[in-house]
């Protein structure tokens, strides 16, 4: 089970110039399609008075949520190059956008083509390339005498903890690599008298230490 990813550490900025037509690339880390339009919409603000915006996105990990859009450039010739770069680098949870000055010159199909990927691959040779973990955080409880126990599974499958509570009744919050949480959960059961609640899947890699 595949329980990290690759992604952005935060924004970065690339530049590719051909025949006067200077193509801006942005670089973003992103979750939600919601952060995808604001996004969208702050450039297109800021660069109003540029020809295109063109733009890939990729979100997951899988199911995948993508998109590209050539805006108005010439079907297939922004969008998808600027997607591929997001691909070739095995990225995910990155919105990548080209803003494009027009020169003057047209640049034919594979010009364009070759102008957005080089854009986008700026971009990225200036970007910090990152590995997250998904985690699974869950509650802990179970009766003091088994303390000792869930310590030692815990240190065992390298387990982060947090909110320890001892008393007759233990509590403990755990951040679990989403690939170990069935070994984990079953090195448990074997203690007896363990409940492991699962509080919530942390699929951007913020609320555990494994990134």
């Amino acid at each position: 089970m595949e329980d990290t990813y690759r992604t952005i550490e935060k924004p970065a900025e690339g530049i590719y110039r051909d025949r006067n037509s200077r193509f801006l690339a942005f670089g973003y880390p992103v979750e939600t399609t919601d952060q995808v339009h604001e996004i969208l919409g702050t450039l297109k603000k800021k660069y109003h008075d540029a020809r295109h915006h063109c733009y890939a996105y990729r979100i997951g990990p899988g199911p995948y949520q993508y998109r590209t859009n050539d805006d108005g450039e010439p079907s297939g010739t922004a969008g998808k190059p600027i997607y591929g770069q997001i691909l070739s680098h095995g990225l995910t949870n990155i919105l990548i956008v080209v803003v494009r000055y027009f020169g003057g010159t047209l640049l034919g199909t594979s010009g364009l083509i070759n102008a957005y990927r080089t854009a986008a691959a700026s971009m990225l040779d200036e970007a910090v390339i990152i590995e997250k973990t998904i985690g699974i955080t869950c509650n802990l409880s179970f009766p003091y005498a088994l303390l000792n126990g869930v310590m030692k599974v815990i240190k065992e499958e390298g387990v982060a903890y947090t909110n320890p509570s001892y008393d007759n009744s233990c509590n403990l919050t755990v951040s679990i690599p989403k690939s170990i949480l069935e070994k984990f959960r079953g090195k448990l059961v074997l203690l007896e008298k363990v409940v492991c609640t699962e509080i919530s899947e942390d699929p951007a890699g913020q609320l555990n230490p494994f990134q």
